[in-house]
Parts: structure tokens; sequence; C-alpha cells
């Protein structure tokens, strides 16, 4: 028995969740992010939790990790140097993508540059069916002749993705070693290993992305496993993937494209096990730390699950937890423009310098220095005493912007704070659309360490039942990597009609899946537990475009059973689209198998409700909703279930602030959860 440690690295923050074994017990820790030197603040970690906690290194047993390397490289546009292998004839694949634009609603907006310019794209002769037959031979020398224009081309790595290919990768298979043989030094990537789906430019450029990241990916994951040995914890990291599972690090180096939305997806992991525990039916996450805000939706317990989230300027099409960006963190950089307009973000400080109220050398205001100059934050230390508040520096940084727009301090930072809550507003509007709900019904989630500092602004916007800050906000994406359980997605494409004769090649083909997902687990992952299947396919009416994820009862998969599949079909239909047509035909796309083992996760404890009231730490004079007033402040450490108190008031902890505005009430719930509402719950 030990310690389980889950780490998550945020743009400001890095955030430590320590899981003791022994007492059940949960302790936490935060250090400055270091993008300077990527994995120095997870060995500042490890040194200051056994300075702080006693916690040696050998004490660690199990050490979870989530990281933005690979969305990072993506944004900044570092990676790998690539050429891409199509098919003849479809060298457009990257530029031609969907024929979208990127802003439906502005005709001047572009498309971005691809990760693979059209210089560097090369024809190979040769063609598969859709049935999967050879319709012309592979010919070499097309081969040959790519890979000497890729060599020209300086490539440092090669993209294969060529027609049909899920349905058949041998010509792949075949080109893959061609290249080997001509070029052993520039490594080649397969679509067809990447992630084998129908659509030819979705798996393209999921392949290429995967290609991308790859040598940044495995060069940091390989330093830090040196890294971690060096300072003493002798467990194997495993990484959080954008399905909401965990993985091995050596699995990461080598499947990156897997965990390339590792950090967002492990904040929805923690907040819907916050959810399921409390009780909460309908949540929307809301995480907010240094340079975004991200939400997601969370069902009964269950985060939402999609394909196509958004890498930056483009869409990667594996399965991944639905989270959106809908705007800035903690610190963006507000600023005017040359019409004297007030904007926020999205230029962020990072953690260094970070804000100017931080004292790190910040020159320029951020949404943190805006609350700091009205005297909601700083009220004590933050960040595990790492940050001090420095409010005549934030008044200062915010008194430049003021001056240009001839304002008061006071309400410029209000401004900044309303135009980053606006924007918000505005996209999660959007969201509430894509989903079809009502956020009325829904409550707020707020984690990461801005996010309760901008959670009941956002929530009072949307008319939201209720504001929710758990007892950890500020590193419940570190506890979400450290209780995400031990999973993997598996596709095969199958492009079938739903016929009788079809039950039997469904259920061979979910077997043979099935083979290579308990191979997965339990040789791969190491894992000795008991596991759960999921079976799923990915099905539609003949004619339609798109398919529907449906899910599948796996007593009538083993039986071959299409009825009960395609009757599975028109259910789902019906529950999305609210119509369903049970006497059209029903084609199968693709077949997948969801296969998890169970992690241990921490029991929260349910508290008694005390009688006594809540007592403020002190009083503080701060502007708030347009006029300076007298806010009560409180130490969350101190707060009891069962107390109740009413805003203005501020609550500090060691990894956030959380600020009530005035007309809004606080409950202490038997979680010890803040929830807050627009008038006190029976």
């Amino acid at each position: 028995m030990g310690y389980r440690v889950g780490v998550d690295i945020g743009g400001s923050f890095t955030d430590f969740a320590l899981f003791d074994e022994n007492t059940q017990s949960l302790k936490t820790l935060k250090v400055f992010s270091r993008p300077d030197e990527p994995g120095a603040e997870v060995l500042e970690g490890v040194r200051l939790v056994g300075e702080r906690y006693g916690i040696k290194p050998g004490d660690i047993t199990y050490f979870t990790h989530g990281t933005t390397v690979g969305i990072n490289t993506v944004i900044q546009r570092k990676g790998l140097k690539l050429a891409l292998f199509t098919t003849e004839h479809f060298r457009d694949v990257l530029e031609v993508a969907r024929l979208k634009i990127p802003n439906m609603y502005n005709l001047l907006s572009k498309r971005p540059e691809p990760l693979i310019p059209r210089d560097r794209v090369f024809g190979i002769v040769g063609r598969m069916k859709a049935d999967g037959s050879e319709e012309t031979a592979l010919d070499e020398a097309s081969v040959a002749r790519a890979v000497a224009g890729a060599q020209a081309a300086g490539a440092e790595g090669i993209v294969v993705s060529l027609l049909h290919s899920y349905r058949n990768a041998g010509h792949e298979r075949a080109v893959k070693a061609l290249v080997e043989r001509l070029a052993p030094e520039i490594p080649v990537f397969l679509s067809s290993e990447t992630w084998p789906i129908i659509r030819e430019y979705e798996r393209t450029i999921t392949a290429a992305i995967g290609a991308y990241v790859q040598p940044r990916v495995a060069h940091y994951l390989g330093s830090l496993q040196a890294a971690l040995r060096d300072a003493g914890v002798t467990v194997d990291p495993r990484l959080t993937k954008s399905n909401g599972g965990v993985m091995t690090a050596e699995q990461g180096k080598s499947e990156c494209v897997q965990m390339i939305l590792s950090g967002t997806a492990s904040g929805v992991i923690g907040a819907a096990y916050v959810a399921e525990v409390c009780g909460i039916k309908h949540c929307m996450s809301l995480d907010i730390g240094g340079t975004s805000a991200d939400v997601a939706i969370i069902i009964d317990g269950q985060p939402q699950y999609g394909v196509g989230e958004q890498i930056g300027e483009f869409q990667i099409h594996i399965p991944s937890v639905s989270v959106s960006s809908i705007g800035e963190g903690g610190g963006s950089i507000a600023w005017v423009d040359a019409q004297g307009v007030l904007k926020v973000g999205p230029e962020s400080a990072g953690s260094r310098p970070g804000p100017a109220c931080y004292g790190r050398g910040g020159t320029r205001a951020t949404i943190t220095d805006a609350f700091a100059a009205l005297g909601l934050v700083g009220l004590s230390e933050i960040g595990y005493s790492a940050v001090t508040i420095d409010r005549d520096k934030a008044r200062a940084v915010v008194g430049e912007l003021a001056g240009k727009l001839g304002r008061s301090i006071e309400e410029t930072a209000e401004a900044i704070i309303r135009i980053a809550v606006s924007g918000m507003y505005s996209d999660v509007s959007a969201l509430v659309s894509r989903f079809g709900i009502d956020p009325r019904d829904f409550s707020c989630l707020a984690f990461g360490g801005a996010g309760p500092m901008m959670a009941c602004f956002l929530a009072r916007e949307l008319n939201m039942r209720e504001t929710v800050v758990p007892p950890t906000p500020g590193v419940l994406s570190a506890l979400g990597g450290l209780i995400a359980d031990i999973k993997s997605d598996f596709i095969k494409t199958l492009y079938a009609d739903l016929a009788p004769a079809t039950g039997a090649v469904i259920r061979d083909e979910f077997e043979a899946l099935k083979v290579k997902a308990l191979s997965w687990l339990h040789v791969d992952q190491g894992y000795s537990g008991e596991h759960q299947l999921t079976y799923s396919a990915e099905m539609r009416y003949r004619g339609q475009s798109f398919e529907l994820d449906t899910p599948l009862d796996a007593t009538a998969v083993a039986a071959g059973d299409t009825k009960a599949l395609a009757a599975a079909f028109h259910a789902e239909h019906e529950r999305v689209y609210g119509h369903a047509d049970p006497t059209a035909a029903v084609q199968v796309i693709s077949l997948r198998l969801v296969i998890s083992g169970k992690t241990t996760k921490p029991e929260f404890r349910r508290h008694e409700a005390v009688s006594e009231p809540a007592t403020p730490l002190s009083h503080a004079e701060a502007w708030l909703d347009g006029a300076y007033r007298s806010i009560a402040v409180f130490n969350r450490n101190d707060l009891k279930p069962g107390q109740r108190f009413a805003g203005p008031a501020v609550i500090t902890q060691d990894d956030c602030t959380t600020i009530v505005p005035p007309g809004l009430t606080v409950r202490v719930d038997e979680y010890a959860n803040l929830r807050i509402v627009s008038e006190i719950a029976p």
C-alpha cells in the first residue's frame, strides 16, 4: 500500500492529487508549470510532496499524467516535417478537406494551411476498391519516385493514406515496406494503423496529426520516464487518454494520437465522478485554467463522448470526451485595439511571466489582474503559498488600460470580467443548441484555478440552477487522471447491409476485436482485475450521409440477432432525432468495442450537518457589481456541511478563490461541496 499520484500540467500551474491507499485520504499540491522545460514541474512536485507531506518517491505505487505536449505541438506548429503519400490523383485531400469554412458566419474566414503542404504530397499508382479488392496493382516505381521526392523535400517522416485502406491495408503495408528499404532513416505512419475509419479526409488528417506530434511526445515521455526513475519513482507512468481512460507511457510513445486530448479529458472525468457521487443528474463542467475555459456536458454522472474534437485549427477523428473551449483563462491578456475597443485574449501570460499581480515579471493586465484590482482576489495566499497577490501591480497594469479608455480602474477591471463572461455566454449558447439542452436544468460544476473565480458570473447570465464548487477544485483535473479507468477503443469498418446473413459476420468481427482488446488490457497494460466490454456500431439508413453510434446488447451480438440490432438503431434514431423508420434498410458502417478495467477510487465521506452558523474570517472592501461593498471573507477549511451564508462573499483556499456575487447564497452540502444558488435551497 502506498500513494497513487495524479498529475495535470496546465498553462500556469501543474496540479498534484495524492491518494493514500491506506487511509483513503486525498492530498493536493500546485507548482508553477515550466513550458520552457517540460517535465521539470513534475520533478519539482515530487520533491515538494516529500517536503510537505513526507511522501517518498518509493512510496508512489501508481502515477498518472495528463499532458498538453501533443495539442501544443499542433497549435504552435512545431511538429515533424512530413510528406504524405496518397493514391494517385488524390493529392488534394488535405487541401480540399470538407470544403467548409472555419466560421460559417464569416464569409472572409479562411481554412488553415495544411500540416503537410501540397509540395510534399506525392501520388502512388495503385488502387483498392471499396469492397477491398484490388483494382490496380501497386506500382513500386511510383513509390520509389515518391520516396525520392520526400527525401529531396527534407521530409522527416512519411504518412501513407491510400483509398479504402480501412477495408484492405495491403497496399499501405507494401508501401511501408518499400520505404523502409529505400529510406530506412525516415519513419513511416499508416492511416490504417492509426485509426482505420471509412472517410478519406478524416482518416488522413487523424494520421497526419498523430505523425506530426509523435517525435515530441515520444521524446517528452522518454525524458519523463528517465527523470522519474532518477528521482526514485519506481513505477512506470501512465497517461490519460482522449477517451477518458489511461494507458502506459510506452504505448503513448507510439500511439500519440490516442492521448492528444489528454489534459482536457482528465478534468471532465474528475467532474463526472463528483457529479455521480453527489447525485447531480444534469451537469455542465466548467474548467478554467490559466489559458482557456473548457466545458463538457455530463448526464447521470457520465460525460458525453464523440469524434471530431478540435485540435487547434484541425479536427481529429478519434473517440474522445466531448470538450469545447468556450473562452479565455485567468491569465488571458486584456488589451485595447486600434479603434479603442477593450478586448480580452486570446493571448495568455501563462505561468511565466504570468499575471502582473503574481510579481513574476508580468507587465500586461489579465483577467486575474482585473479581479485583484477590484480587491476580490489576493485576500490570502494561493497556489499553496506559491503566489502572493500584489494588488498594487494589478491596479497599475489595469490603470494603463483605463487611461486609454478614459474610465476608472474599477470600471475597466469590471469591464474585462464582463467581456470574458460575455464571450463564454455566447459559446455556451452554441453548445446548448448543439446538445439540445436547457441550461436552467443544469448545475455548473466549476473547477480549475480560475473556475470558481468566474463560475457564478457565467451561471448567473445563463440562469443555471446552481453553481457547485467541489472541495479541491483547483486540482480536479489531476484527480480525474488518478481515478480514470484503463480503457481503449477498437474499431472495425464493415460497410455492409444489416441483413440476416450479416449477423454471423458481425459476431465474428466483434469476437476478433474482443481478442485484441483482452490482449491489450491484460498483456500490454498488465491489468489483472475484472474488465467491462461495451459494444456499439455506427449505423445509418441506406442513403443517409452520416451514421449514428448505436449501443448494442452483447447477447444480441453473440447471437448474431440482426433484428435486435436493427431495433436498437431505430430506437437510437428516435431518441436523437425524434423519428425513425422501422421499414427502411439499415447499413452497418463500423463496429466499435470499448474495454475498460476499473481503478481504485477515493471514497468521498458524507458528513453530518452542523447547526452552528458560518463565521467569516474577516471582511474586506471590494468593488463588485458596480460599487464598493463589504465582502465577507471565509476560509474554505473552516466551513462545515450544513452551514449557509449569503453573498457578496469570497471563499479562499489553497488552490483557488470562489467569488459569490450579491443575490446568491451558499450552502455546504454533506460532501463539503459549495452549492451556490439564487436563493437558499430548502
